[in-house]
């Protein structure tokens, strides 16, 4: 191969190469707002009989436009749920379901609705009413978040510990 042919061919792969390199991604939200949150959750149901539940979790967005994902301890991801205005859809086990509302969308894939809207307030240690839950927001500095569903029954305890408070 003639030396003119492999700096084309070099100088082709480098395009190519370029081709398929990403932009850096732009903060969603002006003046270094945080929208991304990963971790661990525990959520238990005082149901009969009681449901617990324990994965990994990625939360991204804001409550207008968001995704949850779950994951295993394994790291496979057990279910995606993503919302934006007018739709709230469900990924799991291979198959996507769409839902009316984020309480539905939630009730479904955890067992009971959970107050996203205000679950993006108490990460950022706003306070923020949310229908008969309450949440302790004396541990966020250190990563830690517990929200507790008193009404209406059954009662739910939400813990919360993040990869970076």
């Amino acid at each position: 191969m003639t030396l003119p042919r492999r700096r084309w061919l070099s100088l082709g792969l480098v395009l190519v190469l370029a081709a398929c390199a990403q932009p850096p991604r732009v903060p969603a939200v002006p003046d270094g707002l945080r929208t991304q949150w990963s971790g661990r959750l525990a959520l238990r149901i005082d149901s009969d009989p009681v449901q617990s539940f324990h994965a990994g979790f990625d939360l991204r967005g804001n409550v207008h436009t968001g995704e949850l994902s779950l994951f295993s301890p394994m790291g496979s991801t057990l279910a995606r749920m993503a919302w934006a205005p007018g739709q709230a859809q469900l990924q799991w086990n291979g198959q996507q379901r769409a839902f009316d509302s984020i309480a539905a969308l939630t009730r479904e894939a955890t067992g009971t609705e959970l107050p996203i809207g205000s679950l993006f307030a108490w990460l950022a240690g706003r306070d923020s009413h949310a229908d008969g839950w309450t949440a302790d927001l004396q541990g966020l500095a250190d990563g830690r978040l517990v929200a507790e569903r008193n009404q209406p029954l059954p009662t739910v305890q939400m813990r919360l510990v993040l990869d970076q408070p």
